[in-house]
């Protein structure tokens, strides 16, 4: 690997891939287009969306960086904001629905990585989650 290939250390979110996953959800790809084993994406669910249930292969920790959200994982439903941590198993099924005026962001990690959002960030795929 050259230091070209090589992921930065310092991570400038200005600079990184938006991609469009849903419409009322934009996501900026930190980590994981360098051939890392995890990915960190900073998220954002936008004020009137949600995104619908889904669940993914993937492992998921995430922390709120902004807003809130009425957040449900599984069977459990609370509400989060700014500074709350939580976890998504592998394949349990999950969903946010912003509150309030101001977007929902979320600081997301996977792992292993998420294929589409790498297809997504390249321009080789549309919007899916």
């Amino acid at each position: 690997m050259t230091a070209s290939d090589e992921a930065p250390f310092f991570i400038e979110p200005e600079n990184a891939p938006n991609i469009t996953p849903m419409p009322g959800l934009e996501t900026r790809v930190l980590t994981g287009l360098h051939g890392e084993r995890m990915m960190m994406v900073l998220s954002a669910t936008l004020p009137g969306h949600a995104v619908p249930v889904h669940a993914h292969p993937h492992e998921q920790i995430s922390v709120v960086y902004s807003g809130r959200a009425r957040l449900r994982i599984g069977d459990q439903e609370r509400v989060v904001g700014k500074g709350d941590f939580y976890r998504i198993p592998a394949n349990v099924p999950h969903t946010d629905t912003c509150l309030g005026d101001e977007p929902f962001v979320m600081l997301d990690i996977f792992c292993p990585i998420r294929e589409v959002f790498l297809r997504q960030a390249s321009g080789r795929a549309q919007t899916e989650l």
